[in-house]
């Protein structure tokens, strides 16, 4: 190996080492990047017209929801809050058994206050209801004047509406955000329909029980003795028994003086 080739080795080989790190370091194959994150999953909503349509007899409840649009009201609160909403479903027979005061009479705007009366704007599972009622009076969807007052026993929740009063029979759907409870009655508000409750039906008189007064013993001689299988009483046994009594002493008289005159 000639001068000029061992020169041009350490030449190379002084270079090699007078290089910085980083610049070795280049050289270095990149990491492989890191993958991107999974999209959220979209949201499921639950649709309130079927699940009202299929989930039981709530057709009345349902058509007056869809004629006042509450319907979507109810909807929205129910895809975009996050507090969720808790709806009461009067079935179709607690509203064929309203009959006063019923729902004819009203506006449009009352019958739609009425709707929202039906409902909470916050999700309800039916454990929430025991710290629920003792929170009484709460206000419904349809603003502060609109109340319910809720009761919990052992799992039984009644509601009370001033005009109404019912329980909870059923949960017809109960996961967040979304609670849908049967009810028997409908509610009533009394923001609407005022405080003058009608009273409840008075009772029915009960009979007359009590016993007739005894009438007084005035039979005569002939009526007791023409009773078949009737013992006389003893006022008339007295008064037989004085009449027999003055006929003897008549005819023991009557005999003393016909012997004397003898």
């Amino acid at each position: 190996m000639g001068k000029g080739t061992v020169f041009c080795l350490v030449v190379a080989l002084a270079l090699l080492l007078l290089l910085p790190h980083n610049a070795l370091a280049q050289t270095a194959a990149p990491p492989a990047p890191t993958p991107a994150p999974a999209p959220a999953p979209a949201p499921v909503y639950v649709n309130l017209t079927d699940l009202l349509s299929v989930a039981g007899p709530f057709h009345t409840f349902l058509g007056y929801l869809q004629s006042t649009n509450v319907i979507a009201t109810f909807q929205n609160q129910a895809n975009n809050s996050r507090d969720g909403i808790t709806i009461f479903a009067p079935s179709d027979d607690a509203f064929s058994s309203l009959t006063s005061p019923s729902l004819s009479n009203l506006t449009q705007d009352q019958l739609r206050s009425v709707c929202l009366f039906h409902a909470l704007p916050k999700y309800y599972s039916l454990a929430d209801f025991k710290s629920l009622s003792q929170s009484s009076p709460v206000a419904t969807y349809a603003g502060g004047q609109y109340t319910l007052n809720f009761t919990y026993t052992f799992g039984l929740v009644r509601i009370s509406s001033g005009w109404t009063n019912t329980k909870i029979t059923s949960s017809v759907h109960a996961t967040d955000p979304v609670a849908i409870y049967e009810l028997d009655r409908v509610l009533l508000p009394e923001a609407i329909y005022g405080t003058n409750i009608p009273p409840a039906a008075a009772p029915a008189p009960s009979p007359n029980t009590t016993p007739a007064a005894d009438a007084p013993a005035t039979k005569s001689n002939s009526t007791i003795s023409s009773t078949t299988g009737s013992k006389p009483s003893a006022a008339a046994t007295l008064t037989v028994a004085s009449s027999r009594g003055i006929s003897i002493a008549l005819i023991a008289a009557v005999l003393c003086t016909f012997v004397a005159l003898v």
